[in-house]
């Protein structure tokens, strides 16, 4: 067997505000965490994970001492989980109302992962904030929320049902995406967003779009390495309650695999 690839995943970020306090323990503390299914859908191809955490320049470490481009040296590829709104500060917008403020710091961090992997020509999956994610680091925009910005919008996010949330995507015919499902041009996969793609980045391409609304679902990048983020979360798409409607991730997931083993053997 060859030796397992290493792919680092991005870490979530929560911080401590003044309504855990009473929680106590460690959510005081600012924690850097990976959701699990994340991890085990990445895992489950002859890979090892690795959560990078971020590194601020008030943190314990110093900056000088440890960057993200170390960890893109000694990493096979990188993907983007999901997780807090980005901020609008980040792609030159105010925020239209207090409670899409994002997470600032989680932004500065990503996206100089994000460029510290591509720098490397190191393949790069972004899923769901992820995939808003390489839009805004190629100088996209977002619509802060698809239900006051997107007339007649479908619902894409609903709390109580999370991942199970469903709506059809139509695959752009021709794109890479379609490729790998070419005997199909659409599929039920899940939403659990209210941002989305708005002005669409430098060299960045869509490959699929929600039905009926036409929200951007799957990007990719034009460039030299390999770079596609897709909206949807395709680490929750498996188990008993799957038909042969809803997406299975496996081929997206094996294209960016391979484009980290076919970058692997370069180095060699």
């Amino acid at each position: 067997m060859a030796p397992p690839l290493l792919i680092g995943v991005s870490a979530r970020i929560h911080h401590p505000a003044d309504n855990v306090v009473n929680l106590g323990g460690v959510f005081t503390k600012t924690l850097h965490y990976l959701e699990q299914s994340v991890a085990n859908w990445v895992m489950s191809k002859n890979v090892l994970v690795m959560m990078i955490p971020a590194i601020e320049s008030e943190g314990l470490i110093q900056r000088s001492e440890m960057r993200l481009y170390h960890y893109a040296e000694n990493l096979d590829a990188l993907v983007l989980q999901g997780g807090a709104d980005i901020a609008p500060p980040t792609y030159g917008e105010l925020p239209r109302d207090p409670a899409w403020i994002g997470d600032r710091v989680r932004d500065r961090y990503e996206i100089e992962l994000f460029e510290a992997f591509v720098g490397k020509a190191k393949p790069v999956l972004g899923i769901c904030r992820g995939c808003q994610l390489i839009n805004v680091a190629f100088g996209g925009t977002l619509y802060q929320d698809i239900a006051t910005q997107v007339p007649n919008a479908i619902n894409h996010r609903d709390i109580a049902k999370y991942e199970q949330q469903f709506h059809t995507v139509k695959f752009v015919p021709e794109t890479g995406l379609a490729k790998l499902y070419p005997s199909r041009a659409e599929a039920t996969i899940n939403t659990i967003h209210h941002q989305a793609v708005n002005k669409l980045g430098r060299g960045l391409i869509v490959e699929a779009l929600s039905d009926p609304d036409g929200i951007v679902e799957a990007v990719r990048w034009r460039g030299p390495s390999y770079v596609m983020g897709v909206q949807w979360h395709p680490e929750f798409m498996f188990g008993p309650s799957m038909t042969d409607a809803h997406l299975d991730g496996s081929p997206i997931l094996n294209e960016f695999l391979e484009a980290a083993r076919v970058r692997k053997a370069k180095q060699k």
